[in-house]
């Protein structure tokens, strides 16, 4: 099969490499060369090999990781299958994958940070949804983003938090349309890899964007509701719609799909996977037993995340003078687990390598019924030492914790060889304030999930006052996309 991408190159001539069949009869004549025909053992061999079954074996030559199950204008990427490829599990590892997700707000401090240091850690108590994952995590302390501070430009620092974050630049104060910040870390990964997956990037979020118009304090509010910078005048919305994502993803969004084929399938509620069903059954039976397994797991988890969006749109079709349908449930964890579903399958299929989420953007005042806290989160983080607003902030602290547990969870479940998914990844999740109370941008609160590139996971480091560009140099180093700086870094990490 012969099919393209949208910038016309070309994915794999074939869908996979031919079988060899290896004939019973051929074995009966190789155990003859050591066995005397009339021995009681090549009895036993030969009634051995007549209860075989026949087996397949893969060329040399492996599956291509472009590989796309294709029907009917839907193309469906595949998960990393032994079948890919290298044969030798020592050499030529499957390529690391960078994701970032933005925690707004801050958090209380001495809830997050761990009870002790080094390898011998405690997640402590707003971080103990993360113990089962406590081997593939650093903690890190004393992470700074001192171009998020005022440096004579005022207030605006939810602003500055957002537009800082990947970046390390200085956001030019202004609410016109000439924004100016810097280009975020994660569009650096990409221009190095550009063209080697289906997407160069995927940027999630659960708050529409917006660029443009006045928000915090005199500032654009591209620089608040945006993560991601192409250009330093030129942020990446991100999408908040699961539904989009999704068909983006494996439903021919960007790779062609007739768009009066896609509106019939959603009338009648046809799974993509239907549409694929007989190139999967055919490509099943060339598999071995592991990749079998492998591939039944991934469909799966396709088609459950197809349920989880049409629920969700179910009921924004029930809802009065409801307009186009769309996947955003009306439940907040609903929606950030569907994303970060969307992650993990973007992922598993080397759809991209690269994903950004903004679970929120930096001065959100969302509620959170699910945590038991009805007022809102902004509100909240001025708390000015009241004990029972600091109360709420904990269990809004735990409450996105638990959410990334989540994503942690659903990366472990994916196998891959000897481990998983979460092996191969680097997840920062953190935030650009510390103290929401006081705006402060110093000892931010920083995860670093996964052991992707290497990482020197299970430890918990505190980096007193270093910038937090130095730990995006050093991620882009493990990526394979290494640069002298990122904003304002004075080097790399060290040692991550």
């Amino acid at each position: 099969m012969d099919g393209r991408y949208p910038d016309g190159r070309k994915t794999s001539p074939s869908l996979y490499p031919k079988p060899i069949v290896t004939d019973n009869s051929f074995l009966l004549k190789q155990a003859s060369v050591f066995l005397r025909p009339a021995s009681p053992a090549l009895n036993v061999a030969a009634r051995a090999l007549s209860n075989r079954p026949m087996t397949f074996l893969h060329r040399t030559r492996p599956i291509s990781r472009r590989t796309l199950l294709r029907g009917a204008g839907v193309s469906l990427s595949l998960p990393l299958l032994e079948a890919m490829g290298p044969l030798s599990a020592a050499s030529a590892p499957a390529p690391a994958c960078l994701g970032f997700v933005y925690l707004p707000n801050g958090v209380v401090m001495d809830g997050w940070r761990p009870l002790n240091g080094g390898s011998s850690f405690d997640p402590g108590d707003t971080l103990a949804p993360l113990h089962p994952f406590r081997e593939s995590l650093q903690v890190f302390g004393g992470l700074d983003h001192r171009r998020a501070e005022a440096n004579g430009d005022g207030g605006g620092d939810h602003a500055r938090a957002n537009a800082t974050f990947l970046t390390g630049c200085q956001a030019k104060k202004t609410a016109g349309n000439d924004i100016e910040v810097g280009v975020s870390v994660d569009q650096i990964a990409a221009a190095r890899v550009r063209g080697s997956t289906p997407l160069d990037s995927l940027e999630l979020g659960c708050d529409p964007s917006r660029k443009a118009g006045r928000c915090d304090s005199g500032y654009s509010c591209a620089y608040q509701f945006n993560f991601a910078w192409r250009t330093p005048s030129l942020p990446l919305p991100p999408e908040v719609d699961p539904r989009v994502v999704f068909e983006k993803l494996f439903g021919g969004g960007v790779l062609g799909e007739d768009p009066a084929a896609r509106r019939q399938r959603m009338v009648s509620h046809q799974s993509l996977l239907d549409f694929v069903a007989a190139e999967a059954r055919d490509l099943q039976a060339r598999l071995g037993a592991e990749d079998r397994g492998k591939l039944d797991e991934y469909l799966s988890g396709v088609r459950e995340l197809e349920r989880k969006i049409e629920n969700a749109e179910r009921f924004t079709r029930s809802l009065p003078e409801a307009g186009a349908p769309t996947g955003i449930p009306e439940s907040y964890q609903a929606h950030i687990r569907i994303m970060y579903d969307l992650m993990v399958l973007a992922f598993q299929t080397g759809s991209t390598r690269i994903a950004t989420f903004l679970v929120a953007h930096d001065g959100s005042n969302r509620s959170f019924p699910e945590a038991g806290v009805a007022d809102g989160h902004h509100y909240l983080s001025h708390h000015g030492n009241d004990l029972a607003k600091i109360e709420k902030l904990r269990k809004i602290d735990r409450f996105y914790v638990e959410q990334f547990a989540y994503f942690l969870g659903r990366l472990q479940g994916v196998r891959e060889g000897a481990g998983s998914l979460l092996d191969r990844v680097m997840i920062v999740f953190g935030g650009g304030h510390s103290d929401g109370n006081l705006h402060s941008h110093t000892d931010l609160p920083v995860v670093l999930a996964g052991r992707g590139g290497g990482l020197n996971a299970g430890r918990h480091v505190h980096h007193r006052g270093k910038p937090m560009t130095n730990l995006y140099v050093s991620l882009l180093d493990r990526f394979g996309a290494k640069v002298d700086r990122v904003g304002d870094s004075t080097g790399p990490l060290g040692d991550v």
